[in-house]
């Protein structure tokens, strides 16, 4: 039985799905992620001796939308539709067996190449988004597209142009440090493909123990992209094999994703208030992955602030408080980075510290003066960076519901009184942004953001009338099949959906509603 069929009379029952929820997360280790569209493109041209070949061309002729293109709208299509693009004229350059006829490969092809044109003129005018390395990424892609359209009759489309704004220099420089055997910072690992041939076998690249790279399928092709197949025994090539295997093909933007997928879960039904049972070595994993440094969200990745503050709030939530000294390493003078180097900053992420400070305070008041500082520097950020109109949005998700949940739970539980304006403005934005379904969403109503909005209202959102429209939302979530298959909206290389993740993030929204019999009242009677 799914966790979405588990109900008592009109309300569903919550703690069942919750432990069903959470004893998934230990049998799939490495996580549940959605397939890429880019990623796959990527094992297309880099891994065509790789199993699940002809899937994964399928996967990607399968999933064009009708004007050609790939991926989510504002921008975020232009690297999916450059990955599929290019994937497509690799095999049919190389005339692979892809199991559909040449024609059938061209026509997908030439679709995608007169959406790029499409999309890159359009990005003179839209901003592109800010997911991970999107600029190497466009300007290697580009530059195979055009490559292969140098040697590829009867196309009919010109060169493809670079967005504006966008330079060679930094993809140069990272292809003549692998050339020259140099190591890369840890997060272009996740991103190796862009190296190119020079990525093939670099030799200041080696696998983690699972056998990836960068936790990316993509990047562990690209290094294994040497010459002939890599030898069956090869532990990045059976790592491939295992990814491919377990999604009929197609890969995922990123695996494993363990600490992050494990981190997450447990914080949304925790702070809900949810009873659910947690095996004993998932905390204790959690607990054993954050070192001086921190933990990154899975092997092959770099520690990040993100992952270290929401597993030390998950284990503050079940009882487990750890002293959260690792956070320190990502201090700034204004706030905390997501990991050091990093080119820009993330509200989502300093809202998890304030979390993580917060709550660890909370349980140990002893040593509320270590942190007293650190808590009032972020939530004063976190208040600064709050739009007009009562939300945020962030570099690590699509949807501004995500931004300002996260930002608006922070304040309200340890922003202090200073924070109470802004929390007030974020509710309002919510009131006023539902849809005529019930739903929340920024390019459709979601599970997911319905989730993010109604958790906002039902934890720091007072009375009427955020009890009528958390009910609203309440009888949206009712009617959804099953939310881990909502759209992409999380940032990565490609948008993915941690299904995961999301399935918690819904149940904590239908308990916080079934606790309070107002809501479960009017929802009933609609």
């Amino acid at each position: 039985m799914s966790s979405t069929d588990l109900i008592l009379g009109a309300q569903i029952d919550v703690t069942a799905a919750a432990d069903e929820l959470v004893r998934g997360l230990m049998l799939q280790p490495w996580g549940q992620v959605s397939p890429s569209v880019y990623e796959t493109g990527r094992l297309v041209t880099l891994a065509p001796w790789l199993v699940g070949h002809r899937d994964r061309v399928a996967y990607l002729t399968g999933t064009q939308h009708p004007d050609g293109a790939w991926g989510a709208p504002d921008g975020y299509a232009l690297v999916p539709t450059l990955s599929a693009t290019e994937a497509l004229l690799s095999a049919l350059i190389r005339g692979d067996d892809c199991g559909l006829a040449a024609e059938v490969l061209m026509e997908s092809a030439v679709r995608g190449l007169h959406a790029l044109t499409r999309l890159l003129a359009e990005s003179e005018a839209v901003r592109l988004p800010d997911t991970p390395a999107i600029e190497i990424i466009v300007m290697s892609l580009v530059a195979l597209v055009n490559a292969h359209l140098d040697v590829l009759p009867g196309a009919g489309i010109e060169r493809l142009p670079l967005p504006a704004g966008l330079s060679e220099a930094p993809l140069t420089m990272i292809r003549r440090r692998l050339e020259s055997g140099e190591t890369l910072p840890d997060k272009l690992m996740h991103a190796l493909e862009v190296g190119g041939r020079a990525a093939a076998g670099a030799p200041a690249v080696w696998p983690t123990a699972a056998g990836t790279i960068g936790a990316s399928p993509a990047a562990t092709a690209a290094w294994l992209a040497v010459g002939d197949p890599p030898n069956p025994g090869d532990p990045a090539r059976r790592h491939l094999e295992a990814v491919a295997l377990r999604y009929g093909g197609p890969v995922p933007v990123g695996l494993p994703i363990t600490v992050f997928e494990r981190g997450w879960v447990l914080s949304w039904l925790g702070r809900a208030g949810i009873e659910f049972h947690v095996p004993p070595e998932m905390p204790a994993d959690l607990a054993a992955a954050i070192g001086p440094a921190g933990t990154p969200a899975g092997a092959g990745l770099p520690p990040d602030a993100d992952t270290t503050s929401v597993a030390l709030y998950a284990l503050s939530l079940l009882g487990m408080p750890y002293e959260p000294e690792s956070l320190w390493a990502f201090e700034t003078p204004t706030h905390f980075c997501t990991w050091q180097g990093e080119e820009g900053a993330s509200v989502s992420v300093n809202a998890h510290v304030l979390d993580a400070f917060g709550h660890f305070v909370r349980t140990r008041p002893g040593r509320a003066e270590g942190y007293a500082a650190a808590i009032g520097k972020v939530a004063a950020w976190l208040r600064e960076r709050q739009w007009a109109d009562g939300s945020w949005d962030d570099r690590w998700h699509a949807s501004p519901y995500y931004a300002t949940a996260s930002c608006a739970l922070a304040l309200g539980e340890f922003g202090g009184a200073e924070s109470r304006a802004a929390v007030r403005r974020a509710v309002r934005w919510i009131l006023d942004t539902q849809r005529e379904d019930g739903s929340w969403g920024r390019w459709g109503g979601t599970a997911e953001e319905t989730a993010y909005a109604m958790q906002l209202l039902l934890l720091v959102g007072g009375d009427h009338p955020v009890t009528e429209a958390a009910a609203r939302g309440y009888r949206y979530l009712r009617r959804v099949a099953d939310p881990g298959e909502g759209p992409p909206l999380w940032h990565d290389k490609d948008l993915y959906v941690p299904v995961a993740v999301v399935r918690a993030a819904v149940l904590a929204a239908l308990h916080l509603a079934q606790k309070n019999p107002r809501v479960v009242e009017i929802a009933c009677q609609g």
